[in-house]
């Protein structure tokens, strides 16, 4: 007999400060979002997840477009009670974070205003870990490189949830322990993740031993720990250059940096219709946002990311 779905949960798509959060713009927030163990679907518009809860193990959700004003919550494998699969979603979407005062100032921005619909929460990882081993992996290489070198690292280290079928999904993230206890013949010959490699380990093998704490980063507020110093550490960590520091920053909820890669660059031309501009006058173009400049000017790239009307 086949096994039935467990029935869907709901979630309340509300921002910290009671501003309304927009699915599918959550969805579509970074593209770091769709790799392993993350799944999405932009045209069901779900989002599948592989999250480890302590004392259960992971456990397998979909979480897609309920009600207005909710999203459902569906266990695809293994079983947990509603109150922690919640707790645990919310802290996905970023749930816990007050964007009002953004939207306070984008709503006099002409080219930003749309963003007070629900736009700008960015899908985090459950860990610390996961987000800076994710940006590193997108370093120096094609994207196809780096859903290669994720995708080897959740399928052959990440702990499967009942029932998981071969490949990289179904799997939690791999822990610090998983990825420091594989050997250099793992990252190069398996995951092919060249020169990363080495940073991965060696990270990992900090984390495990106690030497470096991630995830304090993910839970210290900026009047305790200021932007500047957040990105002195990150600046300090194995393979993290400054792209790298201004990635995991915007993944941490700190939005004062602005992403400038060759991704981002053009694409400023394009939406502008500038012919030209430095870096100094970007980052003038979105200094009146101060510490959400970098989430601005990430929403000014990716407005097009979701249609108006919600369609992809």
């Amino acid at each position: 007999m086949k096994k039935m779905a467990a029935p869907a949960s709901e979630i309340e798509l509300l921002g910290a400060g009671g501003e309304p959060v927009d699915f599918r713009r959550t969805v579509a927030s970074h593209g770091v979002a769709d790799l392993p163990p993350n799944r999405i679907d932009e045209e069901a518009w779900t989002l599948e997840l592989t999250l480890s809860l302590h004392g259960k193990g992971p456990r397998t959700v979909l979480v897609s477009e309920g009600r207005t004003g909710y999203a459902n919550i569906r266990v695809l494998s293994g079983g947990a009670t509603p109150a922690r699969l919640r707790s645990a979603v919310a802290h996905v979407l970023r749930l816990d974070e007050d964007l009002s005062p953004f939207y306070e100032a984008a709503a006099a921005d002409p080219e930003l205003a749309w963003v007070t619909t629900g736009a700008g929460r960015m899908i985090r990882s459950p860990t610390v870990f996961e987000e800076v081993v994710k940006t590193i992996c997108t370093t120096n290489c094609t994207w196809s490189a780096t859903v290669r070198m994720v995708s080897a690292l959740v399928q052959h280290l990440g702990e499967p949830a009942p029932g998981a079928a071969e490949g990289p999904f179904g799997r939690a993230f791999p822990t610090p322990e998983a990825m420091a206890a594989a050997d250099v013949s793992f990252y190069k010959d398996v995951a092919r993740a060249g020169y990363r490699g080495q940073y991965l380990q060696s990270l990992a093998a900090s984390v495990v031993s106690g030497d470096l704490d991630l995830e304090v980063l993910g839970r210290t507020s900026a009047e305790e720990l200021p932007d500047d110093e957040v990105a002195a550490q990150l600046l300090a960590l194995p393979g993290v250059g400054p792209y790298a520091t201004a990635h995991i920053m915007m993944l941490l909820g700190r939005y004062s940096r602005l992403i400038l890669d060759s991704w981002t660059r053009p694409k400023y031309l394009r939406v502008s219709g500038a012919r030209q501009a430095k870096d100094t006058t970007i980052e003038r173009r979105f200094r009146r946002y101060g510490p959400y400049a970098g989430l601005a000017f990430w929403l000014y790239l990716t407005r097009d990311w979701v249609a108006e009307g919600g369609s992809a």
